[in-house]
Formats: structure tokens, sequence, C-alpha cells
């Protein structure tokens, strides 16, 4: 039966974590892996999470499983956090595992109303974005979103690609804390993009997987919001597992903003059907969590001041890396965990061999991998392999 697989690559960012494992090197930095660290150093358990996890220990009565749509508690929520005011019973949502799951469960549900879909996509993007929507059988149309030589935005490719698709055609948009680049559309590319969507008829599929790392909770939804007002129709991917520091309980959720309520009941039937095939019921104590510190105002504004904290530790690292090397300096135009850096793959070899400074071989670090008192040295160590813009 298997004989005729092909050996697959390993996926190299997960490499990297067993390559900074074995260093030896005190000095050695994660600039790789895409996870929250403090000023320790370590992902921590929010203490919101904590206090939840201790109620559900003490009131919880069954592990029965949820319903293949999850718990519509947690997806309602969510509604205001991501949407502000709820559009009402156009909005509907199913709990997933993670974000990518709500991507993937949004790619299948775009093949079953239109098979073999255009979908627009931005380059540089997160490395699963294109396997996941070929998998699901949609077909890629790339164009350039960021251009990291030059470190900006390119909102007339964007432009551009929106201009010459039409109905039927999907394009995918990161709501904030663009991934790999940190490159964020402002409100008037926003205003833009909107419009673009709305005069061509394209089905706006948003990946919102970091809101609260960038600038603020309601800040980082400012495009999803400007986007989704007067809208016809449009498909979030959403992500807990950054924002609530629940990394490995993969909480999610797919909300999905149909023309008329009779449309949103078959589109929610649909997500339900495939969710049903794909994962048949998805994991519950991550999204009791959740509903747990939303359900209780004292938990909910601990939760908002340890987010705020977070963003603005990441933010802190972005001021120290730009003072340290003036050539850095666009790092504090950009928002959240990510950057891409302009500089090759020898140099980044060179890094790790020589300095023990791991990142992507695309050129991507984790600015929440560095505390503020790390960029003198990681300054020094790009100067030593001879980077430059």
């Amino acid at each position: 039966m298997f004989e005729s697989l092909a050996d697959q690559p390993p996926d190299a960012l997960l490499a990297l974590i067993g390559l900074h494992r074995a260093d030896p090197r005190p000095t050695k930095l994660d600039l790789g892996v895409g996870v929250y660290r403090d000023e320790t150093g370590v992902t921590p358990i929010m203490a919101a999470v904590r206090e939840a996890e201790r109620i559900l220990l003490d009131t919880r009565t069954t592990k029965s499983y949820l319903g293949p749509e999850g718990d519509p508690v947690f997806v309602d929520l969510l509604k205001p956090i991501v949407f502000g005011v709820d559009p009402g019973p156009r909005l509907l949502g199913v709990q997933t595992p993670g974000g990518t799951g709500a991507l993937r469960l949004g790619a299948e549900l775009i093949a079953a109303a239109r098979p073999g879909a255009r979908v627009l996509i931005g380059t540089p993007t997160w490395p699963n974005h294109a396997p996941i929507f070929t998998a699901a059988g949609l077909t890629l149309v790339p164009h350039r979103f960021f251009d990291v030589a030059g470190q900006r935005l390119d909102i007339d490719a964007l432009a551009a690609a929106l201009e010459s698709a039409g109905p039927g055609d999907v394009v995918l948009l990161h709501g904030c804390c663009h991934n790999p680049t940190g490159g964020d559309l402002d409100r008037a590319a926003w205003a833009r993009v909107a419009a673009l969507v709305r005069a061509r008829g394209i089905l706006p599929f948003v990946d919102l997987a970091y809101q609260g790392l960038g600038e603020g909770l309601d800040e980082d939804a400012a495009g999803v919001r400007a986007l989704f007002a007067d809208l016809g129709e449009g498909l979030v991917a959403y992500s807990c597992d950054k924002n609530f520091g629940l990394y490995r309980d993969r909480v999610g959720a797919l909300f999905g903003l149909a023309a008329t309520p009779a449309a949103a009941e078959v589109m929610r039937s649909n997500m339900i059907a495939l969710a049903r095939v794909n994962w048949s019921m998805p994991p519950d104590h991550g999204a009791a969590i959740v509903r747990t510190v939303l359900e209780s105002a004292t938990l909910t504004s601990l939760w908002r001041d340890e987010l705020l904290r977070m963003g603005t530790r990441v933010r802190a690292v972005r001021a120290a890396l730009a003072a340290a090397d003036p050539r850095l300096a666009f790092l504090t135009t950009q928002h959240g965990m990510f950057s891409t850096l302009p500089i090759d793959p020898a140099r980044i070899a060179a890094l790790r061999a020589d300095h023990g400074v791991y990142m992507a071989g695309s050129g991507r670090i984790n600015v929440a991998g560095l505390q503020v008192g790390d960029a003198p040295a990681f300054v020094a160590a790009l100067a030593a392999v001879g980077w430059s813009v």
C-alpha cells in the first residue's frame, strides 16, 4: 500500500527547534518558532487562563462530547471582540481546532460552493496557507504583498490583483500582525481594499490569528470591522492560541457572514457537515477556558491587562532593536511578533553557526524571542556576518 509514497521533507521551522535545543551556548537566541515569550524567555500560562482552569476543575461535571459545531457560547462571546457590533443573524460561527482548523474548514466550504475557486494570496505569507488551500482543491493566484528588500507594503500590487478578480474569486487577507513580515494595512489601505472587494464581488477570507499583539484588541480588529461593514459575504478564521496563550490546546473559530439569515443557516449546516468528517467534535478544554474568561468581567479585565502587557513588550523589543541599529528602524513601523529581515541564506547560516542566532531560512524573526537587553548582541551578530540593508 505505502511503497509508492515519497519521503516528505521535515518542516524546516520545526527542525530549527531541535537545532536550538542541542546548542550548548548560553547566549543562543531562538527567533524561529512563532510563540510569544515573556521577559524571562518563557511562554507563560496567563493568570486569567490559570484561574479559569481552576474554576473549570471545581465546577465541571462531565467530559461528554460537544456537537460538531463546538461550544456556541464560546463563539458568541468572541463575536464582539472580533466584529465590534454583532451584524445579527447573518453572522454565524463554529468552533474549530485552532486557526489552522478554521482555515481548512473555510477552504473546504469554498470548495464545496465553487470547486476549484481562485484564491488571491499575497506573498510572502504564512507557509501553511498555500498547502491548506491547495489540499482543498482551490486554485492559488499569488500576488506581491510585501517587498522584503524595501521593507514596504505593495498596496498597488494588492489593488491590481483585486481589480483583475471578480465574483467567485476569494482574497486571503491577514487581519493584523502579518506573518511573516509584520507589514499591516493601515486604515486607508483597508478602505481601499474594502471598496474593491465590494465593487468586484470578491469573497474576503481574513486570517485573524494575533489580535491584541499588535496595537491593541480594538485597533487590531479595525481593518476587519471596516471590511465587514456593509459586506454581503465573508469569512474570518480566528485563533485564540496566541492572545490567550493556549498554543497546545488549539482554540479557534470560523465565522461566516452570509447575504441573508436564511443563507447563514445553510452556510452553518455545511460548516457543521464538513467539520463532522474532518474532526467530528472539536476539543473542548481550551474553548471552555476562553468562555470562562469572557463570561467573567473580572477575568476579562485581567486578560485584557495581560494581553496589553504582552503587546507592549513586543513593541519595546522592536524599539530597542531600532535604537541599537538605525538600519532596523523599519521594525517600529511593523506590528506583532514577526518581521522578515532582508538577509540571505548564507548569512542566516553564519548567524546560527557562529553566533547561536536561530531564525527561519526566509529571514523571518520572532521578535518576541528577544529580550530588550538582547538587542545589542543581536545587532552585533548581524554586523559580524556583514549584514546590511
